[in-house]
């Protein structure tokens, strides 16, 4: 009775609001994960090649970090509202637009990483045999790690809770939550959904460190050396 009588008196923790909006709660948060996987996904496969154009041909660096760096500075209000003549009203709008902020953190961190690689490594491997490809793919990224596993977790932290943004047409995943409760006022929406965005934010950076402890075990034993 008790529980029931929260959503009567509209408190912010409820959860006879939880129990009878499972659903509408579960369908949001996928939303919200699937948008932020593809953007980020997306950010990396677009991020990647524009980083080795970047790195490859110095008078590419300042214009590719500069447009990225201006395209980060575009509120995110107005980057989805500048997308709807483009897209219409679709979740495409939200995801190009998280795209797009996505590269500045992405494209400094992956040239960041390729940059700290030892040159002594590369010498090494090209003395070894290994060609252009192999050399990147099998020397120069694996070290780089660390770098882009960083640039990777910032990015997905910060889509994690720009995604919110896309309320404002309808893609938001657990932002349309937050959106309708803040329009209503229901206390227990607003809540829950900002505290469901919360740990998704910090589940989501824990995997990805998990990710990179895993991926880069050379990295333990140097700390444990010098320690």
């Amino acid at each position: 009775m008790a529980d029931g009588n929260c959503l009567i008196s509209n408190e912010w923790i409820c959860g006879e609001y939880v129990r009878t909006r499972g659903q509408e709660l579960t369908d949001a948060t996928l939303e919200h994960v699937w948008i932020t996987l593809a953007s980020v996904a997306i950010g990396l496969l677009v991020a990647f090649p524009l980083a080795l154009l970047a790195r490859r041909w110095r008078a590419v660096a300042g214009p590719v970090l500069g447009l990225t760096t201006i395209l980060y500075t575009v509120p995110s209000l107005a980057m989805f509202s500048l997308l709807l003549p483009v897209f219409g009203v679709s979740v495409a709008v939200v995801i190009t637009g998280l795209v797009l902020y996505s590269l500045t953190i992405l494209v400094r961190n992956i040239m960041a990483g390729l940059a700290s690689v030892p040159e002594e490594a590369r010498e090494a491997a090209r003395g070894m045999g290994y060609g252009p490809l192999r050399l990147l793919f099998g020397v120069e990224l694996p070290l780089a790690l660390p770098a882009l596993m960083a640039g990777l977790r910032i990015t997905t932290v910060s889509t994690v809770s720009l995604t919110t943004v896309g309320a404002i047409i309808g893609y938001g995943g657990l932002g349309n939550l937050i959106y309708e409760g803040m329009r209503s006022f229901f206390k227990a929406e607003v809540l829950t959904a900002s505290v469901l965005c919360v740990a998704l934010a910090v589940v989501a950076d824990l995997l990805l460190l998990a990710v990179q402890r895993l991926l880069t075990p050379w990295a333990r034993k140097s700390r444990k050396g010098t320690t």
